[in-house]
């Protein structure tokens, strides 16, 4: 029940569209399109189930990772902040930055899609600034809800792509890259205050 009690709308609601922004199931429409396209074959079931297994197994075991290197949460999350801008200026910009993969081959489930186009660095980085931000369930809950939409996103892509035609997609891919621009500045002022306080202590 206390467990249950650190449930907050809000930061459920904030932590799955910064999630959601990061993973672009929308964006990554046309390369999983293109993936289908050259004779390459992607289980929805499989690519879910490995990647979001990824993403919880660093978000449990990543401050560990991180006190090897003598890096607290906060650092981290300011580290996190100027990645997310970087993406966030990427969707909006339209410039390519962290999704070159070279030429593909075998199943293309596991890479690219599974690592490094759901499960990447973006990913990672972002789990672990929401940590410094909010309650784990919030957290945990939102991967859910991205879980679920990525799942239906792979099942259905030509489907989606589709019904939702170019511009739909190129306004959604702004639309999050925004989303994405503002909670990146709002994570970065959030945590370099804090450490300026700890400075400054």
């Amino acid at each position: 029940m206390e467990f249950l009690a650190d449930f907050n709308l809000m930061h459920f609601l904030s932590a799955f569209i910064v999630l959601f922004a990061i993973i672009d199931p929308v964006g990554t429409m046309p390369i999983i399109v293109g993936i289908r396209e050259s004779g390459k074959r992607i289980d929805a079931g499989k690519a879910v189930l490995y990647s979001f297994s990824l993403m919880i197994l660093f978000f449990y075991l990543g401050d560990w990772m991180l006190s090897l290197f003598g890096v607290d949460i906060n650092s981290f999350a300011v580290a996190g902040a100027l990645i997310l801008f970087l993406m966030a200026l990427e969707m909006v910009l339209g410039i390519e930055i962290f999704k070159d993969f070279g030429e593909l081959a075998g199943n293309a489930t596991y890479l690219p899609v599974v690592f490094p186009l759901l499960a990447g660095p973006g990913s990672f980085t972002t789990l672990l600034s929401l940590k410094a931000e909010y309650a784990t369930l919030n957290i945990f809950l939102g991967l859910m809800l991205n879980a679920v939409v990525v799942f239906f996103m792979l099942k259905f892509t030509k489907r989606a792509q589709s019904l939702l035609g170019r511009s739909g997609v190129y306004f959604m891919k702004k639309f999050f890259g925004v989303i994405l621009l503002a909670i990146s500045v709002k994570l970065f002022t959030s945590n370099i205050s804090y450490l300026l306080g700890v400075v400054n202590g």
